[in-house]
């Protein structure tokens, strides 16, 4: 019976450092991985707010009320 409690304990410590790696190993690939999504969104707002000032300038000043 105790031979079978260590064989288990080993089996979910190895288990355990596998998961620990894969987890550094993926916060490392995470934080050295470049996010290009960031600098298109960086040009996509630029386009939309230089397009959204020309049409305000293009468009006719309302009339004053009284």
């Amino acid at each position: 019976m105790k031979n079978n409690k260590n064989r288990l304990y080993k089996f979910f410590a190895i288990l355990g450092c596998l998961v620990a790696v894969a987890a550094i190993a993926y916060a490392i690939y995470k934080f050295f991985t470049p996010d290009y999504l960031e600098d298109f969104e960086d040009d996509f707002d630029d386009d939309f707010d230089e397009y959204f000032e020309s049409v305000e300038e293009e468009a006719e000043p309302e009339p004053a009320q009284a």
